[in-house]
């Protein structure tokens, strides 16, 4: 297995609304910290989540966390 490419050692905090996201995993997205196809050829795909209300999150942003996709302070360990 391929390791993710760090995008940032913060996690993306954000306030999003109900529905379905998917989460990069690889660390390529130029949408981070969403999936924009970017894995294409690469062991990754993306992490769906679903969201049931409207509620800020933070998001993986090292792409370590042991709780994809969301933020368990790995990044402090990189």
């Amino acid at each position: 297995m391929s390791k993710p490419v760090v995008f940032d050692h913060k996690p993306a905090v954000l306030d999003l609304e109900a529905g379905t996201y998917f989460w990069c995993s690889c660390g390529q997205s130029k949408n981070q910290p969403f999936c924009d196809g970017g894995h294409q050829g690469t062991d990754f795909t993306p992490v769906k989540f679903e969201l049931e209300s409207a509620q800020k999150v933070a998001l993986c942003n090292c792409k370590h966390s042991a709780n994809k996709p969301f933020c368990d302070g790995a990044h402090t360990s990189l």
